[in-house]
């Protein structure tokens, strides 16, 4: 059975890598991926990964998998600053409070598209200014949902997190694994795919 992820996300790779999946093509989507007025956070990421399985040609016996993760601070959707200044921005937003990560999955086959999401709350740390400066310069904010890595050096300001730790990474793997397995995709917990 032939896998494409839609994703050109190497996190998102290397997390299907540590349940013996290996997609057999990478065809990330291109759509807007801005948010309608007054769409809420979850419908939002929902929106955006089916749009994505929708986006990409596959004959219908194919699996499409595809995902979307989002940063959100109550209502407001935090994507990949487009600036350092935006970075900056997102960082003194999410300093000393908790805030949401989710990431929806859609898996297609043919015109069948089942959309999962998962929600995990984090706590960020204030960042003292000179953290803040250091991690700007540093560029791992760039193309990071939220402004951050919890995976790099942003590890350091992540004092507490509720639920899925490969969520806040990009994807959820228990869930990605069960949504794999419902459509009769071999995953392999030994290093290897069948």
């Amino acid at each position: 059975m032939k896998l494409i992820l839609g994703s050109a996300s190497p996190r998102r790779r290397d997390l299907l890598a540590q349940i013996g999946v290996h997609p057999d093509e990478i065809r990330p989507a291109d759509i807007d991926e801005t948010p309608e007025q007054g769409e809420r956070p979850l419908a939002y990421v929902q929106r955006m990964a089916a749009e994505k399985a929708r986006a990409i040609a596959a004959d219908d016996a194919a699996l499409i998998l595809t995902a979307d993760t989002i940063v959100a601070c109550g209502l407001r959707i935090l994507g990949k600053p487009t600036d350092a200044a935006q970075a900056a921005d997102y960082l003194k937003l999410l300093g000393g409070r908790r805030h949401r990560v989710t990431t929806a999955m859609t898996l297609r086959r043919g015109a069948k598209i089942t959309t999962r999401s998962v929600t995990t709350s984090v706590k960020m740390k204030r960042l003292s200014d000179q953290e803040l400066s250091q991690y700007i310069q540093s560029k791992e904010w760039q193309g990071k949902a939220g402004g951050y890595a919890i995976q790099g050096i942003a590890s350091a300001f992540i004092p507490f997190i509720s639920g899925s730790y490969t969520n806040v990474v990009g994807l959820p793997l228990a869930e990605a694994a069960t949504l794999l397995a419902s459509a009769q995709y071999p995953v392999s917990f030994d290093g290897t795919c069948s």
